[in-house]
């Protein structure tokens, strides 16, 4: 009967009560996004790389180095000669390296150049290794293995054939369409930058550029595709590199000695560290965000604390008929504080709805910036926000609540 009254009386005032329950949908819903936001874009940038021990590449700032190598974001500052790499790989320290080359693009999606060891010990997530939804890994020089959402975006399948463009602009006019790449091989989806990548090999970065100088391609060039495939392709530099190590005490000691390489001016990073520090730079704008989000939720909680106090002067005549019948003045404050929770409640199952459903349809917008955001908003912090908002509001409504129950103490007197 009490929870019954409680519906019955703010139906009866539906027009003040929908327009609080909107404010407080609002909040709820920015308040939740703020948090689920924030905590899948640290857990979709933690679970990109698992398993290098080191990234190494030009002289630069670390979080610029970690940046272009794994999140595909920004642009490097210098090559690295092949024969460094190929004399860092070679230290009896380094269990495995995996060459990176970057620079050109298909349709928006970068290209990668890389060797078959990074289908084999590349890892994401926790320790997940790279899987294939269909084909294999890059045999030849004009193979190409697709992310999931290239696959799936731009509708390939293995056996079409792809045209690399130069630079990494989403709309080129320097085509490399004299030699187009055949898909091989389709990765399962990672939810990292893996997923937006198209994987070729570092002979293929080669073959393409071999009659290019400067960005430009070289007019009257006669080699045919055939003529290339025959011969040795070697990379000249390459982007970066990741390394696995056979001791992880090493790793300082192999850092250190990388960055005072002789030969040319070098960078190695701890992935984790350096991810670290991302965030550290990040927490100024994460707090200021939820600084933001809790005071729209403080706004929407007194706006309800205002309306439930405004209608308790239009109650008065409903008031005086439940003293009639005897209730008891604790019944009414119980009552007011249970439309503040029903409200409460509502405009968090309509905002909880409504993230959801937004979540789902920027699913593409956030993968352009390499967010992989669950739909799923539910965790164990989700309950402890249900408890801090009903709280709140209970809070908030205790002050109408109370002047419902001396009123309803002044007409008992």
């Amino acid at each position: 009967m009490f929870f019954k009254l409680a519906c019955k009386s703010l139906l009866n005032r539906k027009g003040s009560v929908i327009l609080a329950l909107m404010a407080m949908t609002v909040s709820v819903f920015v308040l939740l996004a703020v948090e689920h936001i924030r905590y899948q874009a640290k857990e979709s940038f933690s679970n990109t790389v698992s398993g290098v021990d080191l990234i190494v590449g030009a002289r630069t700032g670390s979080l610029n180095l970690l940046l272009y190598s794994v999140f595909r974001i920004g642009t490097p500052t210098n090559n690295i000669a092949w024969e460094s790499f190929e004399d860092i790989a070679s230290n009896p320290q380094v269990k495995w390296a995996i060459p990176i080359s970057l620079g050109d693009s298909h349709k928006g999606y970068r290209v990668m150049g890389t060797t078959k060891d990074y289908f084999e010990y590349f890892s994401y997530g926790k320790q997940h290794k790279l899987s294939f939804d269909k084909g294999r890994a890059f045999d030849h020089v004009f193979d190409v293995v697709l992310g999931s959402d290239v696959a799936k975006k731009l509708g390939y399948s293995l056996g079409d054939k792809l045209v690399l463009a130069h630079g990494i602009a989403s709309t080129s006019f320097s085509l490399h369409d004299d030699r187009p790449f055949t898909v091989v091989g389709i990765l399962k989806p990672t939810g990292t930058p893996v997923d937006r990548t198209l994987h070729v090999s570092l002979e293929g970065i080669e073959a393409i550029h071999i009659d290019w100088q400067h960005g430009v391609k070289i007019l009257g060039s006669t080699i045919t595709t055939e003529q290339i495939e025959k011969l040795e392709l070697k990379p000249k530099s390459i982007t970066a590199f990741m390394l696995g190590l056979k001791s992880r005490i090493t790793t300082f000691r192999v850092q250190r000695e990388i960055n005072n390489y002789a030969k040319e001016p070098m960078l190695a990073i701890l992935p984790g560290a350096t991810l670290s520090e991302l965030w550290q730079m990040m927490s100024i704008l994460e707090n200021t965000l939820f600084l933001v989000a809790i005071l729209v939720f403080i706004a929407a909680v007194l706006g309800l604390s205002a309306m439930l106090l405004s209608s308790i002067r239009d109650r008065s005549r409903e008031i005086q008929l439940l003293r009639i019948i005897g209730a008891p003045p604790s019944f009414l404050f119980l009552l007011i504080e249970m439309e503040a929770v029903l409200i409460t409640l509502t405009s968090f199952g309509l905002g909880a709805g409504l993230l959801t459903t937004c979540l789902y349809g920027a699913r593409d917008i956030l993968s352009h910036f390499n967010l992989h955001v669950s739909t799923n908003i539910f965790s164990e912090s989700t309950l402890y926000f249900v408890i801090s908002i009903v709280v709140a509001s209970i809070v908030a409504a205790a002050i109408p609540s109370l002047n419902a129950y001396v009123k309803a103490k002044n007409i008992e007197s």
